[in-house]
């Protein structure tokens, strides 16, 4: 089946299913979990969505070694939830201030090198380096000066997740050729800005000592027992040991120590291989055409037929340390490959790191990792290495409510030679293989994975959706996880044993399923109370607890099809436990709402305005580029951009009270 034109920008493959081994999908565990012990979570409607026991979440000494914030732990939303909104504009709740304030072609602050964003896309390559990428997505802030909790001053590090050539270029891919491709590779990665509270106003501060744009073609190191394999090895790169670039960088995460992580997705999408594929190359799917980024056809690097083991250097989180401009960003092979979504960094009982995450694809696998060395706040520096060696899991739900996490050990459970695997680097390179030998479980595109900072081991995770079910290729709908057809996805929640992030053992149960309240079919059907929406993905806590949920409803569906009314993509928050969910944002058209970040004292939220004006059944026409969208300059002969959109209360008080 042909998938849509517009796809194949955004996650392009997410679609496809390339786990086809005979692990059981999370649908089949949940109904029998289900038809055992029938709970109905407060607002569901019976016969229609149940979910599964509440469980209990204790506050405990554990939660203090993740430095919780001083806020009280809030109890209630303080904010009347706005309606659902087709206008092209962002619209938040009575007393709010929104404006964009870091547009894709803004300077990011270099010294010396601060280019206007030319609104027809001619800037040129050179100037797209030293401007803001496109496609915003995850974020973090980071205090100034470093160490202390600065909620007026500081940094914002934020991916660049994809680009549309539609709108980066004047001609779109009229007249191909590199230079074209090296302007796209400048406006993917990352940026690091300085940004700076006056009055009751922020500023992006340029120039700044501190801002920073990583690219395509940015020299990262490797670390971890995959480092010097054979197939991480080029011949540009004979030693296996120094990448060039990150791209496709979704969600994130932040350390203890102050690094930030960047996390690699749909890194896949970009490589093309026109000889026949191997197994490796199929699971992760490598791909023999490329109508969208088109670098193969110009650059060696991204043609597999040409450089086999290029592939196998993406799909990795990577440390980039925010306050140096001058350091070298590291690729962490220790914590596996794959699409990564996100990196949701917290410390066990006694200190090792833990970090959740998710493989956004069609019945791909939920996974974490524990450092094998311990953090000591009192040598931050050293935290820079905590990274590089520990053990990978991933995640097995099982039918009675419990769960398993499942280490990534190679000579364990199969994963050795008769399986594969010649060695741990070797089986770090092939995750996803690794994965399907041991029996981890197989899940509806696990996304933004969040740590409860008020409840020790409370972890959620959110699945976007799913309508296509089943294994060994095509599948039947039914076979939904916990509900057939998924369009809408569900937010899922599990508590480490003894509240310990460091279990191997946790329970399980789901927070919400998504959908209209109003659906008369049962499986579409939401069970929240208040404000409905589908296909979560971004998902946050802020510093008093409450749980902020964005949404990615793709641009061929937004308010049409099944989604019909229920209009542009939004931002909801909950407290957990209440089940009572309100909506704080709507984004203009065609956007995906994205990145969370809030500053110390809680009364300032910046989030990311990802493609607004992306349309519905094709890739954006370079003559039209305001079909969609004209967001944020409403420029008669510009184009929309992405933009980081800073939050305030007009009368200074915190987000959300």
């Amino acid at each position: 089946m042909s998938r849509p034109l517009q796809s194949v920008f955004k996650k392009e493959h997410s679609e496809d299913i390339n786990n086809h081994s005979a692990n059981p999908v999370f649908s089949e565990v949940a109904e029998v979990f289900l038809s055992r012990r029938r709970f109905l979570q407060a607002g569901a409607v019976a016969g229609a969505a149940f979910s599964f026991p509440a469980l209990m979440r204790s506050e405990s000494a554990f939660a203090a070694l993740n430095s919780p914030s001083p806020l009280a732990k809030a109890v209630s939303l303080g904010f009347t939830s706005i309606p659902l909104s087709t206008d092209d504009t962002v619209i938040v709740p009575e007393g709010y201030i929104a404006r964009p304030f870091y547009r894709w072609g803004d300077a990011v602050g270099l010294k010396g090198n601060l280019p206007e964003f030319k609104a027809d896309g001619s800037n040129t390559t050179d100037e797209q380096a030293a401007q803001a990428g496109m496609h915003h997505d995850g974020m973090a802030w980071f205090s100034l000066p470093r160490g202390e909790d600065n909620p007026a001053h500081g940094l914002l590090a934020l991916n660049h997740e994809y680009i549309d050539n539609g709108m980066l270029f004047k001609d779109g891919v009229a007249n191909w050729n590199k230079d074209k491709a090296l302007k796209g590779q400048n406006a993917m990665g990352v940026s690091v800005i300085e940004v700076k509270k006056s009055g009751n106003d922020w500023q992006v501060v340029r120039p700044s000592s501190y801002a920073r744009r990583i690219t395509v073609n940015t020299p990262m190191q490797l670390t971890g027992p995959a480092r010097q394999q054979d197939l991480m090895k080029t011949a540009a790169d004979p030693q296996g040991e120094t990448v060039l670039g990150t791209m496709q960088n979704c969600a994130n995460g932040l350390t203890p120590w102050g690094t930030y992580l960047t996390c690699e997705e749909n890194w896949s999408d970009i490589f093309v291989k026109k000889a026949p594929r191997n197994a490796l190359e199929k699971r992760y799917g490598i791909s023999d055409t490329d109508a969208s980024y088109r670098w193969s056809e110009v650059d060696d690097r991204f043609n597999v037929d040409k450089t086999p083991n290029e592939p196998n250097r993406f799909g990795w989180v990577v440390e980039i340390d925010p306050y140096d401009p001058a350091s070298t960003p590291r690729k962490h092979t220790a914590l596996g490959r794959f699409k990564h979504e996100g990196a949701a960094v917290t410390l066990a009982a006694d200190n090792h790191v833990v970090v959740y995450m998710g493989d956004d694809q069609k019945f791909e696998y939920i996974y974490k990792f524990i450092s094998d060395k311990k953090y000591d706040p009192a040598h931050r520096e050293a935290g820079m290495h905590l990274l590089e060696s520990g053990t990978l899991y991933v995640a097995k739900f099982n039918e009675d409510g419990s769960g398993d996490w499942l280490p990534l050990v190679f000579g364990e459970n199969g994963l050795d030679q008769s399986n594969g695997f010649e060695s741990q680097g070797d089986l770090l390179i092939k995750t996803r293989l690794a994965a399907d030998t041991v029996g981890a479980t197989k899940m509806d595109r696990p996304e933004w994975i969040a740590v409860d900072p008020h409840s020790a081991g409370s972890v959620y995770c959110t699945l976007t959706n799913n309508s296509d079910r089943g294994m060994e290729g095509k599948a039947p709908v039914d076979a939904a996880n916990p509900r057939a057809a998924n369009l809408f996805g569900h937010i899922m929640h599990w508590n480490e044993e003894n509240g310990d992030p460091a279990a191997t053992r946790f329970k399980w149960d789901i927070l919400v399923l998504a959908g209209r309240t109003d659906n008369k079919d049962v499986k579409a059907k939401g069970n929240m109370q208040g404000a409905e929406f589908g296909s979560p993905d971004g998902l946050s806590f802020d510093h008093r607890g409450v749980l902020w949920i964005q949404t990615d409803v793709s641009s061929s569906t937004i308010n049409q099809k099944d989604y019909a009314g229920m209009g542009n993509n939004q931002m909801v928050a909950t407290i957990p436990g209440t089940n009572e969910y309100r909506r704080f944002l709507t984004g203009p058209r065609g956007c995906e709402i994205t990145g969370i970040a809030f500053t110390p004292d809680n009364r300032t939220l910046f989030i990311n305005i990802q493609h607004p004006g992306e349309g519905g059944d094709d890739v954006t026409d370079p003559a039209n580029p305001r079909a969609v969208s004209n967001w944020p300059d409403a420029d008669p002969q510009g184009r929309p951009r992405s933009s980081t959109v800073v939050i305030t209360k007009a009368d200074g008080g915190m987000i959300g009270l």
